[in-house]
């Protein structure tokens, strides 16, 4: 975490209700309120069921026009009121010179110790798993392992960023061996990620757990709604997202005609091909000298547990638990109004440091029409957080 003290961080733009503008997916998404912060006793009474709803319905052009001119005089009645789709008063460079200078400083070092530490964690796993070898011990591998698989993502993505290190061989090297160890195509996924930070929170362009139109929802087979929207199978759905995308999407994160791709890129989804299937080579060699059966318990049953974090976190980062997410769709008046609205997982008693998405801060509109800005940081043992509503 960045290391900073309080008079570091300077104070942003005040929100000011703006009147009703841009499209947004209906019905109208409650407000993002920056309720109590709940304490982590409390979980063991929280429902944290996950609810997978069915896709939104998403406004037509008629509809959007006449609730524009219709609800006219209601948004200027209630002004003070929070509203998703009206752009923010701030701009990207403001939240970006919010953030000290050094806080932008990428330590290649440290983020190695990070892949060192974890890589030692996953072998020392594995190798008191297999020589215990008994089924009391098996699940607890399992749970933890898979999260480990986890966090062996979440630092090959930090080199998809680019927040690795500034060195962007080193950050293509290490991720292409993490990605790859766990059967993920390090260029493939890391452009569409790409793209899904571009289109953040847009229904036609995002490449996440985007609502479908109901016509798309009503063309889908039974089988497919049932794959998509019937618990636990949208947990176990990243394997198939990287063959086949989401639907109403066509191409193949393997494929470097995708459409995914740039005809510049083709290259980088070949060398990730190559390196998935290089992957699978060691896993087929691995199970033909230890047996089906230990690397069903050493390596498949830790995989899915992976894909189903993945899955989870990624679900909530995009719909949130309790508060809901604006989704917009046609031309979005600003780009921020995506980037903003994401839920970032506050009440986390499960991710121990990982906090959400964001490492280094987060802002959140609130239904207060203030700017909620939160820096973490840490100072030798000790962490803060700072929270600010300017």
């Amino acid at each position: 975490m960045a290391r900073l003290a309080l008079s570091d961080c300077r104070g942003l733009t005040p929100l000011r209700a703006r009147s009703r503008g841009g499209a947004i997916a209906l019905p109208s998404p409650p407000h993002l309120a920056a309720g109590p912060r709940r304490p982590a006793a409390a979980a063991i009474h929280r429902d944290w069921a996950l609810r997978v709803a069915a896709p939104t319905r998403l406004a037509s052009v008629f509809e959007e026009d006449k609730r524009s001119l219709g609800g006219a005089e209601e948004a200027g009645s209630s002004s003070a009121g929070f509203n998703p789709g009206a752009p923010p008063p701030f701009g990207l460079a403001e939240i970006r010179a919010a953030i000290p200078k050094h806080c932008w400083v990428k330590d290649p070092w440290r983020s190695m110790s990070y892949v060192l530490r974890d890589v030692l964690v996953v072998l020392g796993l594995a190798a008191a798993a297999a020589r215990v070898d008994s089924w009391l011990v098996w699940p607890l591998y399992w749970a933890a392992q898979g999260t480990m698989f986890w966090a062996l993502f979440v630092l090959g993505h930090d080199c998809g960023h680019g927040s690795f290190s500034s060195n962007p061989k080193l950050n293509s090297v290490v991720g292409h061996i993490l990605h790859s160890s766990i059967l993920v195509p390090y260029n493939g996924w890391r452009i569409s990620h790409r793209t899904h930070h571009q289109n953040h929170g847009h229904v036609e362009k995002d490449e996440s757990w985007h609502p479908l139109p109901q016509r798309l929802y009503n063309s889908l087979d039974n089988m497919t709604k049932k794959l998509r929207f019937s618990m636990p199978f949208p947990m176990l759905a990243f394997p198939l997202y990287l063959f086949a995308r989401s639907p109403g999407k066509e191409g193949s994160h393997f494929n470097p005609n995708s459409d995914l791709f740039q005809p510049n890129e083709k290259k980088d989804v070949l060398t990730s091909t190559a390196s998935w299937l290089a992957m699978i080579g060691v896993l087929a060699g691995l199970t033909f000298v230890m047996g089906p059966l230990k690397m069903l318990k050493l390596y498949a049953v830790p995989y899915v547990i992976f894909v189903m974090w993945l899955d989870f976190v990624t679900y909530l980062h995009h719909h949130g638990h309790e508060d809901k997410v604006p989704w917009y769709r046609g031309k979005v008046i600003s780009w921020l109004n995506q980037i903003c609205n994401e839920s970032m997982l506050q009440d986390n008693c499960l991710m121990f440091e990982i906090q959400w998405h964001d490492p280094l801060l987060f802002v959140k509109m609130t239904e207060n029409t203030c700017l909620l800005f939160q820096v973490e940081y840490t100072c030798g043992k000790q962490k803060t957080k700072h929270n600010r509503c300017c």
